[in-house]
């Protein structure tokens, strides 16, 4: 086990800066916080552990995937520790190596897949969590999303970002979902879900909240029909067009 007592020291400073999706990239690094999710992760540890992270109140973890990758501990006094648990977990952490997201290649859709420029962490982790639920091939993001990892994300996902096949594309959000005819979004305006012929291959676009993808010429579109709103939360609209298209192919 390795002391740290000082906010100068590399690690500290390093792993503070894993809060932010800069950080993120810069480091391609991201800290798991969470009781749960970390014991679920550790039964089907897929990523790079690089490092654990403790207080003085806290035994490091005696897990057979830590002993497998022999992942060092380090500990911090209580009140830098809680400087790094930006969730305020006040359980152990993880560092993790940030994977390689591939870019998206294939012309044609595959199943269901989703795309979105979510760029609000507990958006795009909410949205995640239903993608995962309902059975996503791919999960693609496009040039304005926040980062998958930033902690917030994962949080909302319940760790759905940690097991979705993740995918991006070097696009704008609204140039990626004219060029591919492929595409249905979500739009107040367009088709009702439940008279929808939902064919077995598409993606599903999700556009930010307020602007979603009104102003965008020339995409199909599907809406959920509703009374006395007059719209949906995305990430709400988007789960339930995703159950929609599950149950009339038979996949429920």
């Amino acid at each position: 086990m390795i002391e740290i007592q000082s906010k100068t020291n590399e690690h500290f400073r390093r792993w503070c800066d894993l809060s932010t999706a800069r950080g993120i990239k810069k480091h391609q690094e991201f800290i798991l916080m969470g009781e749960k999710l970390i014991h679920e992760f550790l039964e089907d540890s897929r990523f790079k552990i690089k490092a654990e992270i403790i207080h003085v109140g806290l035994s490091p973890l005696q897990h057979q995937a830590m002993k497998k990758q022999d992942v060092r501990t380090y500990q911090l006094p209580k009140d830098l520790f809680n400087e790094v648990d930006v969730i305020g977990t006040h359980f152990n952490l993880l560092v993790l190596e940030v994977p390689t997201i591939e870019e998206l290649s294939d012309k044609k859709p595959s199943g269901l897949e989703i795309v979105t420029p979510l760029g609000d962490p507990g958006n795009l982790g909410a949205l995640a969590r239903s993608a995962l639920a309902f059975q996503a091939e791919k999960f693609i993001l496009t040039e304005e999303s926040c980062h998958p990892f930033h902690p917030k994300a994962i949080k909302a996902s319940a760790g759905a970002l940690l097991q979705l096949s993740l995918f991006r594309v070097n696009q704008k959000f609204s140039e990626f979902v004219v060029s591919d005819g492929e595409v249905y979004a979500l739009d107040m305006r367009g088709e009702p879900v439940d008279r929808f012929s939902w064919p077995v291959n598409l993606r599903l676009a999700v556009g930010e909240e307020g602007p979603g993808v009104g102003e965008i010429k020339g995409l199909k579109k599907l809406r959920i029909p509703t009374s006395g709103v007059e719209s949906l939360n995305a990430t709400i609209a988007a789960s339930i067009a995703m159950y929609s298209y599950r149950t009339r192919n038979k996949k429920f």
